[in-house]
């Protein structure tokens, strides 16, 4: 079995590098050499900086969420026959997925001091578009 070959393999480098402070089952993330993890965080810091750089010379109407769908809910509200034939709720999710993945991607649920997806900018101006949407749509 290639998994036990593998722990095997790691408990034998943790003891000839003398590391006994090592449980049974736990996590051996931290047994990483620093060059690794440096070159892990070097790595996601490039990609980080590439990521601000993606939007930088777009204008803000079209770069934010909340902007787009002022837009749209413009567009619906003087337009409605026009914004229904376009399929707008079928556009949406992928017209905005570029940008929630563009602010994602530094994301990490698994950090301890996470932001929640709910406290995020970009879902509460979605949530205000839906229900913007739900209450014209009773009207």
């Amino acid at each position: 079995d290639f998994i036990t070959k593998y722990r095997t393999c790691r408990q034998q480098v943790r003891v000839s590098l003398g590391k006994v402070d090592h449980h049974e089952g736990m996590s051996s993330d931290d047994e990483l050499p620093s060059t690794e993890m440096t070159e892990f965080q070097k790595s996601k810091d490039d990609i980080l900086e590439d990521t601000r750089k993606i939007f930088e010379d777009v204008r803000a109407e079209f770069s934010n969420i909340g902007q787009i769908l002022l837009k749209f809910r413009e567009w619906k509200e003087k337009f409605p026959d026009s914004y229904c034939d376009a399929y707008i709720s079928l556009c949406l999710p992928k017209l905005l997925n570029p940008l929630i993945r563009a602010q994602l991607i530094s994301w990490n649920p698994l950090e301890q001091n996470f932001t929640e997806l709910e406290e995020m900018p970009w879902f509460g101006a979605i949530e205000e578009f839906s229900d913007a949407k739900n209450v014209s749509g009773s009207k």
